[in-house]
């Protein structure tokens, strides 16, 4: 047997014992395992791994592959359909290049994560090459020529928790930030609950972290002493895979990481020249590790006009968020590949120094002298604003909306609601589901129950958009639009057909404090069906709203108003509501949608009809 073939079958055995011990300790860092970028006999290619699209999920099934051998793919994409131990999602290309390969057929179930399930060829020539790419058949190169008068350093295998020290250090663990939501990429530390020196145990909070929807604590899974901090309170925007902190067993190692960097935990996009290539550098956590022999800074190369630009998708995102240009950036990444550093130097490069300010609109550049200087004032993103910001963007831009706008009379309803609440005020039975007491009901409360009720009626509205097929759903769950000071949230009232008018009010305004305080769990915010969106209370008659994708509507509701109508052939004053349905037009038809009002009209203006 080569030698060669030797190192590769040790270098596969190293990764996929890794993997497999992480899978079985269900450590949070898995998630960044999903992507592995290799660089040998085969064509320069990714190898992607079933990914954690929730925080419990520990394995899923492929239900269906949207991207087919030879299909272009980008960052946002579908990759596949990954049924999960909470609901079917979307599992979305982090990285740019070209399909080759399903490792696993569509159908698959229980599929462990971190387990290899496709490849990605960097250009659409190498396709053709990965054609008879098998798990564990490549392993990374010893050396990859970025360009033929440079030379290029080996990537090698890196668990995101465990790194190779570049000093003799005892047995630690370098953690990284964690997703603690199915669309998490970055995150912000919101404040740490444990310093250095401080024991930890499976169970205790790390720190808060503000992800995309609300704040979460970070729970530890190991036990050990805290060593190191690596991003202090406050740190924004910090991608998902960031070395964060350094966990070890015994008290008395604490002082040896006081200078302990996040360096010494770099990406893996970060390369190193490898001074021997025939040496196997496999992350452990056993024992101290010794340092190599030399480092070298990694060579930049330039992209050449007219070629495509290859970049990580963190680094287009920043590029993006800081105005620069990648035209024109250097890239010490594999092959020339413009990574996260590489955006950062050349913005500083081009950015004059400023001297750091607690005040983020003082830092702004131009900033106006004079009187014009205190007319504005610049608020930076938070992660809510700038998630909701990009999904109703692309929901305006790729879901074909139409609206429909029905008056519903609520004077019955009206004087329901008021009998109900006098009867619960005196601490008297309703009567409803038994309760000898009921929380005070909102005129919100009806109106969900009337559309959960006529979700039922109508159920193609209840349903969503996919390329092959509509899902139509059996459950009802409504997501409710909540203002909160960092953003619109939606949590969901989940069978709220089967559920009382008391369990609705009292539900709703259990999510809108856990809103409203930044404590929306996964599971309160993610699967709903369909939304319904109120501002009656702030005097707005009526408004159009866009749709939630994947939901294929969302119903707006205006204020009560006062109308002189016809009752009995008397003139008389009757309270109204406007309501508006935005449809998703490629799954609700206009008749369609137009009979789902109706059914909400009768629901709403007999409201005797939700109690049962």
């Amino acid at each position: 047997m080569s030698s060669g073939l030797v190192l590769k079958i040790a270098r596969a055995a190293a990764k996929e014992s890794i993997l497999a011990w992480a899978a079985v300790n269900r450590l949070p860092w898995l998630p960044a395992l999903s992507n592995s970028r290799f660089f040998a006999s085969y064509p320069a290619h990714v190898v992607l791994n079933m990914p954690s699209l929730s925080p419990t999920m520990t394995q899923g099934n492929i239900t269906k592959w949207r991207k087919q051998p030879g299909d272009p793919v980008a960052p946002g994409q579908i990759l596949a359909e990954v049924e999960t131990d909470k609901a079917t999602i979307e599992w979305e290309a982090q990285e740019e290049g070209f399909l080759a390969k399903h490792l696993v057929a569509e159908g698959t179930a229980d599929i462990e994560v971190g387990t290899p399930v496709a490849v990605l060829a960097e250009e659409a020539d190498g396709v053709a090459g990965l054609a008879s790419f098998s798990p564990g058949a490549s392993s990374p190169s010893a050396a990859v020529s970025a360009a033929p008068q440079h030379s290029a350093a080996a990537p090698s295998p890196r668990s995101p928790t465990m790194s190779t020290p570049q000093v003799q250090l005892p047995q630690h663990q370098v953690l990284n930030m964690p997703a603690l939501s199915p669309t998490m990429n970055s995150g912000s530390i919101v404040e740490w609950k444990k310093k250095v020196g401080d024991s930890v145990a499976p169970g205790d909070v790390y720190c808060e972290v503000e992800t995309d929807k609300a704040t979460i604590s970070w729970e530890s899974q190991e036990e050990g002493f805290i060593a190191r901090i690596l991003l202090p309170d406050g740190s924004k925007d910090i991608e998902v895979g960031t070395a964060a902190l350094v966990l070890v067993d015994d008290k008395e190692a604490v002082s040896a990481f006081a200078n302990f960097k996040s360096m010494d935990a770099a990406p893996v996009e970060t390369l190193a020249a490898a001074p021997a290539p025939a040496v196997v550098e496999v992350p452990t956590i056993v024992g101290p590790v010794q340092p190599p022999a030399s480092t070298e800074a990694p060579t930049a190369t330039l992209v050449a006009p007219g070629s495509r630009l290859r970049a990580s998708p963190y680094a287009r995102k920043l590029a993006a968020e800081i105005g620069a240009t990648l035209t024109g950036i250097s890239g010490t990444g594999p092959e020339g590949r413009i990574v996260a550093a590489d955006v950062q130097g050349a913005h500083v490069a081009e950015t004059p120094a400023v001297k750091p300010t607690a005040a983020p609109a003082s830092a702004a550049p131009a900033a106006p002298k004079g009187d014009l200087a205190a007319t504005f004032v610049d608020l930076p993103h938070n992660q809510i604003r700038r998630v909701v910001a990009r999904r109703l963007l692309e929901s305006k831009q790729t879901v074909p909306h139409y609206y429909l706008t029905m008056e519903c009379k609520v004077d019955e309803m009206l004087k329901l609601r008021e009998r109900i609440n006098a009867l619960n005020s005196a601490g008297q039975k309703s009567g409803m589901g038994g309760a000898a007491s009921i929380p005070k009901l909102s005129v919100n409360d009806f109106i969900i129950k009337a559309a959960a009720k006529t979700l039922k009626e109508v159920p193609g509205v209840n349903a969503s958009w996919f390329p092959d097929f509509i899902r139509q759903y059996n459950n009802v769950d409504i997501s409710v639009a909540v203002q909160t000071p960092t953003g619109l949230q939606v949590p969901i009232v989940k069978n709220a057909d089967l559920k009382s008018l008391g369990a609705i009010s009292a539900e709703i305004r259990a999510l809108a404090s856990k809103a409203k305080e930044g404590k929306l769990l996964p599971e309160d915010y993610v699967g709903g069906t369909f939304t319904v969106s109120n501002l009656g209370m702030y005097g707005i008659k009526q408004f159009a709203a866009i749709v939630n994708p994947p939901q294929a509507a969302i119903m707006a509701v205006g204020a009560t108003t006062p109308v002189v109508a016809l009752v009995n052939g008397v003139a008389k004053e009757v309270p109204t509501v406007l309501v508006t349905l935005s449809c998703d037009h490629r799954v609700v038809d206009g008749a369609m949608g137009a009979e789902w009002l109706a059914a909400f009209k009768a629901q709403i203006e007999n409201p005797l009809l939700s109690l049962f």
